[in-house]
């Protein structure tokens, strides 16, 4: 599929009056996609574990862009409690909501846990933002006009297999093999959320995306983590000779959020060569991500462990 025209984010729409929660907002894609979302004018809520970190990146970019309206809050996926508590605080200070983007993740990180048992990589990835869409639809719903929830998938995802025996990698864990579970976790929640959305005739879309080889801090930390001085030389590497800048990684992302011609459930990625780098454009998923079985009990089963009720129809 050919991308829109080479397009960037300089082509982003005006967002003036329009509010965006962007999740990992300090750093990476988060970071640049928090800055061009408020370089067009909107409100940004940034969404960070960590809030002294939030508040170093903000005032970089209030630095570069010192009209820029933006609110740090803390947010750790990894803690149901840390979500709920987040979606209370926002639906409490806020009337509106326009765009969440469920854009934090980890990557090929040794195996551990989350607060609440879940394998890491797929209880933040995945549960965690599954939580916090929950916990954020009613905001959508209520916001007048079109609202997107955007979720943040890799190319990895075609590597991925739902092991309902094992989602936890309790039996056997491998690194790569959970990171690429999420990452098709992520899509197959993405596309049931937009079924179910179309089957509650609501006016949010869900949309997925993917950044491509972006050279940004996620590639470090499963190196870093599991102390291979080696394997992080090389990690910096690729990211030097094959990645692209993550400002430019956070582009299908912000394309996929502002589009006017964008549909539910599509998904968005670089139009580059092997879909690693280049311009915004509309790509076909693995057909394991479609498939609906799946993601119907997928679903199920996400609600049950993270305890949310979405208060949408199946569209079965």
């Amino acid at each position: 599929m050919s991308s829109d025209d080479a397009w960037t984010a300089a082509a982003l729409p005006d967002q003036s009056g329009r509010r965006v929660v962007v999740t990992g907002a300090n750093s990476g894609l988060g970071f640049e996609a928090t800055r061009a979302f408020a370089r067009a004018g909107a409100h940004v809520v940034m969404a960070c574990r960590s809030t002294e970190r939030g508040e170093d990146a903000r005032d970089d970019i209030v630095a570069e862009l010192p009209g820029a309206s933006l609110t740090v809050h803390e947010l750790d996926l990894a803690a149901l409690d840390s979500v709920a508590a987040f979606a209370d605080w926002f639906t409490a200070e806020f009337d509106s909501l326009h765009v969440l983007a469920n854009n934090a993740g980890v990557m090929a990180i040794p195996r551990s846990e989350t607060a609440d048992g879940f394998e890491t990589q797929f209880g933040v990835n995945h549960l965690g933002h599954v939580a916090l869409t929950a916990g954020l639809l009613g905001v959508l719903r209520r916001t007048s006009g079109e609202t997107r929830v955007v979720t943040q998938s890799s190319g990895a995802h075609r590597r991925g297999r739902i092991d309902f025996e094992d989602l936890q990698h309790e039996a056997e864990y491998g690194k790569w093999e959970a990171y690429s579970q999420s990452k098709l976790a992520n899509l197959l929640f993405a596309y049931e959320l937009d079924r179910r959305l179309r089957a509650a005739s609501a006016s949010v879309t869900s949309v997925a995306c993917h950044p491509g080889y972006a050279a940004t801090n996620l590639q470090l930390r499963g190196p870093q983590a599991a102390g291979s001085r080696l394997r992080l030389l090389a990690m910096r590497a690729a990211n030097a000779l094959v990645g692209q800048s993550a400002e430019q990684g956070a582009w299908p992302l912000l394309y996929a959020a502002t589009n006017p011609s964008i549909d539910g459930g599509e998904y968005i990625g670089p139009g580059g060569v092997l879909n690693m780098r280049g311009h915004p454009e509309r790509q076909q998923p693995s057909a394991r991500s479609r498939d609906e079985d799946t993601a119907r009990r997928l679903w199920t089963v996400s609600a049950d462990r993270t305890g949310v009720d979405f208060d949408l129809p199946d569209p079965a």
